[in-house]
């Protein structure tokens, strides 16, 4: 065999030695690609698009830890969804349900964890100092009370019930007091159209039915209902 032709042999065997080691090594890089959109997959709720709980329970711990008493936790309930869903088919519920997570998800930022606690239940952990707590969640109210439009041109109208507690107004960084808090803030002020802040009472208040019922004499900003 000539000297080129010895050549030509040794680069074919290398080009070839080449490829099939790279085929392993592209099939995994692919395979690891999928594996990461399946697992952000998992973490998201499919209807919304907001975080399931365990992420967003992360998420928020996180949040906790870097920002400290900047750090309001929000808790949302759709008012009357029911009624929606009974009254105008569970796709009209569905898309009530997306809008909710649109909206919270341009109030709160990209920065925020938001996510779908329960059926038409929402929980929001975000950076919010005091200085603009009022503004921000009068604004997170007359949002979530805008009507919905549906694909065939009806227009839905929408409200829900907002409970918020800092750090600040119920004495304590954990999240899951800082939840409970807000959930019972939340249920004070259910059907009114304010946004109630939570106090250092309402880590006390027992549970209704599961839920935690709110108390009177805290703040409320929002529209009224």
């Amino acid at each position: 065999m000539s000297s080129l032709l010895r050549f030509q042999a040794r680069i074919g065997q290398r080009t070839l030695l080449l490829t099939t080691a790279a085929l392993p090594l592209t099939g995994w890089a692919v395979h690891a690609t999928v594996l990461i959109k399946q697992n952000a997959a998992k973490d998201r709720d499919p209807l919304t698009g907001l975080l399931r709980r365990d992420a967003y329970t992360a998420r928020g711990r996180r949040l906790l830890a870097r920002h400290g008493d900047k750090v309001t936790v929000v808790m949302v309930d759709a008012d009357h969804f029911k009624q929606i869903n009974d009254g105008m088919g569970h796709e009209a519920g569905d898309t009530v349900l997306a809008a909710f997570g649109v909206r919270l998800t341009a109030w709160a930022g990209p920065r925020a964890s938001i996510g779908r606690l329960g059926g038409d239940e929402f929980g929001v952990v975000l950076e919010l100092p005091a200085s603009r707590l009022e503004q921000r969640l009068a604004q997170l109210v007359r949002m979530l009370h805008t009507p919905v439009v549906l694909e065939d041109g009806r227009a839905v109208d929408v409200a829900a019930s907002v409970g918020a507690a800092t750090p600040a107004s119920v004495g304590s960084h954990d999240l899951s007091l800082l939840q409970r808090a807000a959930d019972a803030a939340l249920y004070g002020g259910k059907h009114s159209g304010r946004a109630v802040v939570a106090s250092p009472a309402h880590t006390t208040v027992a549970t209704v039915n599961g839920r935690r019922a709110g108390r009177p004499g805290t703040a409320v900003w929002g529209r009224a209902a």
